[in-house]
């Protein structure tokens, strides 16, 4: 575990500095420079004219080429960092844009903010910026339970799991998982252009999350309120195989336990319903005051991850 030290030091800059938008305006961010790489190679790589079996195989090749040319970059950048304190100090700052702990805060708060002063046009606005579905038939309900989702979801694919990586196989660990999720985001959709091109995407990000997402789901769980931390254990361990994601079902179950409202069920992708079950059915609908009880508990969870970091990095 002698990466703990550094993965600390990545999440606390993350939560005092975010990715300063001047800094973002300047040079981008390592995501957007991974995703450029990644649609130039949908782009030539993945020909409509070509079987799908041929399509399928250019897909596996340019997620093996994304993954190892990210971390083998990553490795050549981690070899050199000395060991001892200043190390973990400067690998801790190397892997700190690949952390989004606050972000996906802020993201989620600009959701909430206009949804609690009943401007809903706003409030979906602002949600269209996190979520796939179509925001624009949603009411208070429906834009809450998709935050929440969004929330959920992206604190396991965005803060523990980088960090799950990065305290395993250091830097290249953390880079590595980015590349892999930032594929399964662009081109791990089950859609005619993507549905053989992204097959090894989606199915490497799955492998990749599921120990983080049921990680997530119990720091969730764990950190709800007394009178609902078994609600949300019991509705992890139930609801949470039935999600249309292997890994997605985990942290939103237990998120939806704890605070005791529904979460999922059908919604609109681009134009067409998708059917999805229910999480916690027989609970109430979510609205924007659960949204900010759910920012608590994701502060309380990342805090508690913070604090077992410190004590990976003493042992």
């Amino acid at each position: 575990m002698g990466f703990a030290g550094a993965m600390m030091v990545a999440m606390v800059a993350d939560a005092l500095l975010g990715w300063p938008n001047r800094l973002f305006v300047r040079i981008g961010h390592p995501v957007t420079w991974l995703g450029r790489l990644i649609g130039a190679l949908d782009a030539r790589w993945n020909r409509e004219t070509d079987a799908p079996s041929i399509r399928r195989a250019a897909g596996v090749a340019a997620a093996l080429l994304v993954i190892a040319l990210a971390a083998g970059i990553a490795w050549a950048v981690q070899h050199p960092v000395p060991s001892g304190l200043i190390g973990k100090l400067l690998l801790g700052i190397l892997a700190w844009p690949f952390v989004a702990f606050r972000s996906l805060y802020d993201h989620v708060a600009a959701v909430r903010d206009p949804l609690r002063q009943g401007d809903i046009e706003a409030a979906r606005n602002r949600l269209a910026l996190i979520v796939g579905r179509d925001p624009a038939k949603l009411d208070e309900a429906g834009i809450a339970r998709a935050s929440l989702e969004s929330l959920a979801e992206n604190a396991s694919d965005g803060v523990v799991a980088p960090v799950f990586w990065g305290v395993l196989l250091g830097l290249p660990g953390i880079v590595g998982y980015k590349a892999v999720n930032t594929l399964d985001s662009m081109i791990g959709h089950r859609t005619a252009r993507h549905q053989a091109f992204g097959w090894a995407a989606a199915r490497i990000d799955d492998v990749a999350n599921f120990v983080p997402a049921r990680l997530t789901g119990l720091l969730f769980a764990a950190l709800a309120a007394s009178e609902k931390r078994s609600a949300a254990m019991s509705c992890m361990w139930k609801d949470a195989r039935h999600h249309r994601s292997i890994n997605a079902g985990w942290p939103e179950a237990a998120l939806a336990g704890a605070l005791g409202v529904r979460l999922c069920g059908p919604r609109s992708y681009h134009g067409e319903l998708a059917d999805e079950p229910w999480l916690n059915a027989s609970a109430r609908d979510p609205a924007a005051g659960d949204i900010t009880r759910a920012l608590e508990s994701y502060v309380g969870a990342m805090f508690a991850l913070t604090l077992l970091l410190v004590v990976l990095a003493i042992l």
